[in-house]
């Protein structure tokens, strides 16, 4: 069945190789970004060319997303998905970022979903059906030294995902994660990193180590062509051609050592959740309703 398909984000890399595997699919889509006239307008133009509606939202504006949102819904004739994609992501020692650095991130990766997500729930519930994917990461499962704040706004959309799930589940409305790991794409290139350096001196040789770890990083992705973008996208795909009611709430995609303990984290987080939900009588909740 072709869906009818809402993505964010799209100018990167995990969005232009989903737009393109869905469109290949058959499916109808609509992909946003920010600045189509400028600095995205050869994305934009490729995407256009691949046979997608490529439209213009900023997630961090409430204007933006609501009327593009409702232009996307009235294009398509309704909607059947919501990719949530866009976001960005810091490197560097945390005390180093900002309070405008962090309220920007969060606006981005946290508000912005939320906000997204708020313009697609209405056609959602009247219909009694609908599929958000939010892109979490690995991150938003495991603390790591030099990603604290990037990370904490990955945790942050990995319980905002999990409430909404429960919220919507008796409405038809699906809610599920995606959680890649590192992979070798522009969003390396376009990490954040602290605007105040001076109060990093205190640190001594050891503020040098963040940019030697990324070096190192960098080196270990070109050295794991497994660890392939399009295999992000191919889980996005999969999850948008499952029924519903069959979806995990979670799909962790790495293929260099991580995804088995995650995996095995994700499994004990199911367990209790559910354990928690039976002892205050509202397990129904974690169970899709589907007409």
């Amino acid at each position: 069945m072709n869906m009818k398909i809402l993505m964010t984000g799209a100018n990167g890399a995990f969005g232009d190789l989903t737009a393109r595997a869905l469109l290949t699919q058959g499916h109808r889509l609509v992909a946003t970004m920010r600045d189509l006239e400028g600095r995205n307008a050869d994305a934009a133009a490729a995407l256009r060319g691949s046979g997608a509606i490529v439209m213009e939202i900023d997630v961090t504006d409430d204007t933006s997303v609501s009327n593009g949102a409702e232009a996307a819904i009235a294009t398509l004739g309704g909607l059947d998905v919501l990719v949530n994609v866009a976001g960005t992501g810091t490197h560097g020692l945390s005390e180093g970022f900002t309070a405008d650095q962090m309220l920007r991130l969060f606006n981005i990766n946290v508000v912005g979903l939320h906000r997204m997500m708020r313009a697609a729930l209405p056609t959602f519930r009247r219909q009694g059906a609908g599929l958000v994917i939010n892109i979490s990461s690995l991150l938003g499962r495991l603390s790591m030294p030099f990603y604290g704040p990037y990370s904490a706004t990955k945790y942050a959309v990995e319980t905002l995902s999990d409430t909404y799930r429960a919220e919507l589940s008796q409405l038809g409305v699906d809610v599920v994660l995606v959680e890649p790991g590192g992979f070798k794409t522009s969003w390396i290139g376009n990490l954040i990193h602290p605007d105040d350096a001076d109060c990093l001196e205190g640190y001594g040789e050891f503020a040098s180590l963040p940019a030697q770890a990324l070096a190192e990083y960098r080196a270990f992705l070109d050295a794991k062509p497994e660890q392939d973008p399009a295999k992000v996208a191919a889980a996005i795909v999969s999850l948008i051609e499952t029924p519903a009611g069959a979806r995990p709430a979670r799909t962790v995609v790495d293929f260099v050592g991580m995804a088995e303990p995650v995996t095995m984290m994700n499994q004990q987080l199911a367990q209790v959740t559910a354990g928690l939900y039976q002892a205050f009588g509202i397990d129904g909740l974690l169970k899709l309703k589907v007409e």
